[in-house]
């Protein structure tokens, strides 16, 4: 029996978190370097299965099958592709991040009306998200899959009510609701159970769909349902296949999050921490659009069709309204968050493009993404712990007193607009470009996002770290070394792939043409092509 890698990458953060809630309520320093050795435990795993993978090999590998529920056709199926692989160690890479980040956020701390949760509580939860979604990019098992994509919904309802941002409840939030500490509890309970309930909704429609889907097919398992598709043993009815289609692909749409199901996002980004809203932004709702690509596509080819023309108008809403709208922000965090409305409106559009340029863009897109977010939300988040405000008219001159906090918060700055040189570049390009390919005019309207995110960036960082210096960030200190040691990895992982991208390239691109033989698209052939053939066949003959 060989090495069971995937279950154990996807169960060391969750002994990590069960380990780290036992810590005794004094050990609060110890819990905190508990569940960093256990995310660096994670990340050492992760790189052993990127290590392992071979992007040439079968298209699901370190596969593990066990009998679970024999009754109900649920086996304990695990196995990765490509595009498992690189969210995988995407996933690995910022837990550490977060964890450094988030070091003093669930610190004690006592007011008139909250008491914060204790700190073990707080990183135990935090390992518990990342367990729950390493097995979501592992699972090959429908039912199993859905279990943890779902139950990923509690510890962050927690992470988002429990543990909300100090900064709202003292300067922001509270103030725009009246000044109590009550009213921005208030205000952390609704964000949080919003996204609860949001989700849970999605996640209804899906088991409804997910049952519908075995009295259909037999049995959870995605590879034997997508051979038995392929090889033409399993029919199933139009409308039905369109009708399990709208189930899953809803509840991806939620958790993505794709307009119009989008609204919980800013409230959840915005309440929250900024190492939790980047929990949720860069990691949790990468399960949305990852599972798009594998359960939409590979289960329902024709009706993933059928509905591309609907998703594509979608996506195209969703770019240029997340963008219009960060525009307009006075908060920090909920532009970050109405940005990343925007983005995931471009993978859903290279997903549904139906290219293989269009769909590694989409995959490329969720991993640079996560970087690119998680560095701007974070730096972002050390700035608005200094001030104690989240909203941008508190800021100003920053870049004066605090050099080198500037010139981070402007780097992933950049990269959220796609600079060229950085990651988000060439996802954004390639995203574009596959649009372009089989959809022209949706590609031109994309573009509109592009334009906006520039603005909305330039015009953040233009109000809050140039300028004359504000009287209240005068005294404002620098970047410590903790926070360095956050933001520096981030910002070279940037730059490394956005300059050299062909290490994500090489194992993202066989799985696309797995999904492209899914749906039997070929991507379209390029008419410059053929008119260059043309021109140099009368060349010839002169």
């Amino acid at each position: 029996m060989s090495f069971p890698l995937l279950t154990v990458t996807a169960a060391l953060p969750a002994v990590g978190a069960i380990l780290t809630a036992a810590v005794p309520a004094a050990r609060r320093t110890a819990a905190k370097w508990l569940a960093l050795f256990f995310s660096l435990a994670t990340l050492a795993l992760a790189v052993l299965v990127a290590v392992r993978f071979e992007p040439g090999g079968d298209r699901y590998q370190l596969t593990e099958s066990h009998a679970w529920i024999p009754d109900f056709g649920v086996r304990y199926e695990l196995g990765v592709d490509g595009i498992g692989v690189a969210l995988i160690a995407l996933t690995a890479v910022l837990m550490p991040f977060i964890i450094l980040a988030g070091w003093h956020d669930a610190d004690p701390l006592e007011t008139k009306s909250q008491r914060w949760r204790p700190t073990q509580g707080f990183f135990a939860l935090i390992l518990l998200v990342e367990a729950m979604v390493i097995i979501s990019f592992e699972a090959t098992d429908i039912f199993l899959f859905y279990i943890f994509f779902e139950a990923m919904l509690i510890p962050m309802y927690f992470l988002i009510g429990g543990f909300g941002d100090r900064a709202t409840s003292s300067r922001s939030a509270a103030a725009a609701a009246g000044g109590s500490d009550e009213n921005a509890a208030a205000q952390r309970s609704y964000a949080a159970v919003k996204f609860l309930l949001y989700n849970l909704a999605g996640g209804l429609i899906m088991l409804a769909a997910v049952i519908g889907l075995y009295v259909v097919a037999g049995n959870f398992s995605l590879q034997e349902i997508t051979a038995a598709r392929a090889a033409g043993t399993l029919d199933m009815a139009t409308n039905t296949e369109r009708m399990l289609f709208l189930g899953f692909f809803f509840a991806f749409a939620v958790k993505a999050p794709l307009w119009p199901l989008h609204t919980w996002l800013p409230n959840a980004m915005g309440e929250a921490t900024a190492p939790v809203a980047v929990l949720i932004t860069a990691v949790v709702d990468k399960v949305g659009t990852f599972a798009m690509l594998r359960f939409c596509l590979g289960l329902f080819p024709e009706a993933s069709k059928w509905a591309t023309p609907v998703i594509l108008v979608l996506a195209l809403i969703s770019i240029v309204y997340g963008a219009l709208v960060a525009v307009g922000q006075r908060d920090i965090k909920r532009l970050v968050a109405y940005a990343s409305i925007s983005h995931f409106g471009f993978i859903v559009l290279g997903i549904f493009a139906m290219t293989s340029q269009g769909q590694s863009g989409a995959t490329l897109y969720m991993v640079n993404h996560g970087l690119s977010t998680a560095a701007l939300m974070l730096v972002a988040g050390f700035l608005i712990s200094r001030r104690g405000s989240r909203l941008i008219a508190d800021y100003g001159g920053v870049q004066k007193v605090a050099p080198v906090l500037a010139g981070t918060f402007l780097i992933g700055g950049l990269a959220t607009l796609s600079l060229p040189g950085l990651a988000p570049f060439v996802s954004e390009f390639l995203v574009l470009v596959g649009t372009f390919a089989r959809y022209p005019v949706v590609g031109i309207i994309a573009t509109v996002g592009i334009v906006l995110a520039a603005l909305y960036t330039l015009v953040l960082y233009q109000r809050t770290m140039t300028g004359p210096v504000k009287e209240e960030v005068r005294t404002m200190p620098d970047l410590r070394l903790r926070e360095v040691l956050v933001v520096a990895p981030l910002i070279a992982l940037l730059i490394g792939l956005g300059v050299y991208p062909k290490v994500l390239t090489d194992i993202v691109n066989p799985a696309v043409k797995h999904t492209m033989s899914d749906v039997k698209q070929t991507d379209p052939k390029p008419e410059v092509a053929v008119e260059a053939k043309h021109t140099n066949k009368g060349e010839a003959a002169k």
